[in-house]
C-alpha cells in the first residue's frame, strides 16, 4: 500500500507544482518552495515502511525542491534557483520560531491539541536545524551542477543536467539530514536503514521528474502574463 502511495504522490506532487508554475508563473514557484519544504519538515516526523524497508515521509517533498529549482534555472536563470532556495530556507526559520512559540502558551482545561502538538513540533528545532543546513548545502549545490552542465551542453541532454544534480545533491541531502537529525533517538543500524533507504527512494524520485521538467517546458504549463 506504501508504495503505491508514494507513486501516486510523486504524481500528485510533481503535477501540482506544474499547474502552479501555469497558475502563478516564476513567483509561484518561489512560492511552492516555501510551502513544500515546511510541509516536508511536518512530514519527515513520521517513519514508514516501505519496500521492505524503514523510512521517513517527506522525501516527495523534499525532491520537489530540486525539480523546482532546475525549472527556475533552465527557464529563468541561476540567479531565479538561488532565489528560491533562499525562499524555502526563510520559510523554515519562520515555522520554526512560531511553532515553539505555540508550544510555550499554556493550554487550557478544554485544549486537546498541545500534547500531540508537543510531540509533533518539540521534534522541530533538532529536525529543522539539520534539514536546514542540508537543504542549503544541497539545493545551492544542485544550482551550481545544473548551471554548470547546462553552459556546457546548452539547451541540449536536459535529462542529463537534471539527473546528475539532482540524484547527487537530493541523495547527500538526504543521508546527511537522516544521519543529523537522528542520532541520538535511534540506534546506529536503524539510522543507516533509513538514510540508505530513503536515499534509495530518492534516486527513484529524482529519475520520475525529468519527465515533469520537460513538461514544465511546454506551453500548456508556461503562465499567461509570461507568454
Amino acid at each position: 500500500m506504501n508504495e503505491l502511495l508514494l507513486f501516486v504522490e510523486i504524481v500528485v506532487v510533481f503535477s501540482l507544482l506544474l499547474l502552479t508554475k501555469k497558475f502563478f508563473g516564476k513567483n509561484g514557484l518561489f512560492i511552492w518552495i516555501a510551502i513544500a519544504t515546511v510541509t516536508a519538515e511536518i512530514q519527515v516526523v513520521k517513519s514508514i515502511n516501505i519496500f521492505g524497508l524503514s523510512g521517513t515521509l517527506g522525501n516527495v517533498m523534499f525532491a520537489s525542491n530540486f525539480l523546482a529549482t532546475d525549472i527556475l534555472n533552465e527557464l529563468y536563470s541561476k540567479e531565479d534557483a538561488k532565489k528560491g532556495v533562499y525562499a524555502g530556507l526563510w520559510a523554515v526559520i519562520i515555522f520554526i520560531i512560531f511553532t515553539q512559540f505555540m508550544l510555550l502558551f499554556k493550554p487550557n482545561n478544554i485544549d486537546m491539541a498541545n500534547e500531540s502538538m508537543k510531540v509533533l513540533f518539540g521534534l522541530v528545532p533538532r529536525v529543522s536545524i539539520s534539514s536546514i543546513t542540508m537543504f542549503f548545502i544541497a539545493n545551492m549545490a544542485d544550482v551550481y551542477i545544473y548551471s554548470k552542465f547546462k553552459e556546457k551542453f546548452k539547451d541540449k541532454k536536459l535529462w542529463l543536467r537534471n539527473n546528475i544534480s539532482t540524484i547527487l545533491c537530493n541523495s547527500i541531502e538526504n543521508f546527511f539530514f537522516v544521519f543529523f537529525a537522528f542520532v541520538g533517538l535511534y540506534s546506529f543500524k536503524d539510522i543507516m536503514i533509513i538514510a540508505l533507504s530513503t536515499t534509495l527512494i530518492e534516486v527513484v524520485i529524482a529519475i520520475c521528474d525529468t519527465p515533469f521538467l520537460y513538461m514544465s517546458k511546454i506551453k500548456f504549463f508556461t503562465c499567461k502574463e509570461e507568454l
